[in-house]
């Protein structure tokens, strides 16, 4: 059968199709005005100084990672149960990243195996905000400012999404965001920075243009530092700033989706929704069950698409680690599954998908 009911898809339509048109008019395709207009978008929508947009999320943790001094011989606390990614940014960087397992309730970091991973040679954290689920970031920061340790977010999954009134991604040292197909808003692929330090944004800045301070002619430039390429170009920002403008929109549908979700799934055994506090966004909608498998095939049968967690990630082969250190890592990602989230999903939609996982459950 056809999938009739997406997990996710991204939606462009005139606006996106506008800007792209004004960024080809001015012949300029690279990084630009485009581009810093919406690095300011983002820094005034989500109440801070700095956003740095680079080419991907990934890149955007690397570089966070690099101009916070991390590098070769330091060590990276990274939760076990994130997209890899996370991992594979602290090795770009040359570091290495150290395992630890999650909280069972939230599927995030645990600070009580963050504290028992800490040694000398630690360097920094990276909570994950899974699912626009935030970390408990004030346990964190407590943690890292008693043992020096840069903090940064990985808020792929969080945007918009706040903790205590204050946006997830703006907590840390910096934060990091991703605007693949699946997010809330897309540019194809890209990622930005949050920072509120200057000192680490002008960094930033450098790394992601070959060092140069501010932005060269590819000429006789000065590259005072080492640097990179990670620009997000104009043509990419031009989408960013259209996708923008219905991000309110689009929070409103994820919010109303899960609590449809919620309501259907109340009191049906053998699923639970790890669900969302006030002022998280559901960037998707997870659930726990010990069915998974089953339930995932019978949901496809019926034309409604989900997604598996991923595996943790100490079992993947370039981080392989024994299982004992990591139960509640192995246990969620063994019975997790995204329903349906797509910000394009109807009413309708979402009462489909939770009579069929009823349905199923309850045969």
């Amino acid at each position: 059968m056809s999938l009739r009911i997406p997990w996710w898809e991204p939606q462009v339509g005139g606006e996106e199709r506008e800007l792209l048109e004004q960024v080809l008019a001015s012949n300029f395709l690279n990084n630009g005005e485009f581009t810093t207009r919406f690095e300011n978008q983002l820094a005034q929508r989500l109440g801070c100084r700095h956003v740095v947009a680079v080419t991907s999320g990934t890149a955007a943790l690397f570089l966070a990672l690099a101009a916070g001094g991390v590098g070769p011989n330091d060590e990276v606390i990274v939760p076990d149960l994130t997209f890899i990614a996370t991992a594979n940014a602290v090795r770009l960087a040359g570091a290495t990243p150290v395992l630890v397992d999650i909280d069972p309730r939230t599927l995030n970091l645990d600070p009580e195996s963050m504290q028992r991973a800490i040694t000398t040679r630690t360097r920094a954290v990276i909570p994950v905000h899974l699912s626009g689920r935030g970390a408990p970031m004030a346990e964190i920061q407590q943690l890292a400012r008693a043992h020096d340790l840069f903090v940064i977010e990985d808020a792929a999954e969080a945007l918009g999404s706040q903790q205590n009134g204050q946006y997830l991604g703006t907590i840390g040292h910096a934060g990091c965001l991703s605007f693949s197909p699946n997010k809330t808003i897309t540019t194809g692929q890209g990622g930005a920075v949050l920072t509120n330090d200057d000192q680490l944004n002008q960094r930033l800045r450098e790394l992601k243009d070959q060092g140069r301070p501010v932005r060269g002619t590819g000429g006789d430039d000065l590259h005072p530092s080492l640097g990179f390429n990670f620009k997000l170009t104009n043509l990419q920002a031009a989408i960013g700033i259209a996708q923008l403008g219905r991000l309110d929109e689009r929070i409103a549908r994820l919010r109303r989706t899960y609590h449809l979700y919620a309501e259907q799934l109340n009191g049906v055994a053998g699923i639970t929704l790890p669900g969302f506090g006030e002022g998280e966004v559901p960037q998707w909608v997870d659930a726990l069950s010990p069915r998974r498998d089953e339930l995932v095939r019978y949901l496809s049968a019926n034309g409604i698409d989900c997604r598996r967690f991923w595996f943790p990630l100490h079992t993947q082969p370039p981080y392989r680690q024994a299982d004992e250190g990591f139960p509640h890592a192995m246990s969620a990602s063994a019975q997790g599954v995204w329903l349906p989230s797509a910000f394009t999903l109807s009413d309708a939609d979402v009462m489909t998908v939770g009579a069929c996982v009823r349905a199923c459950l309850q045969r």
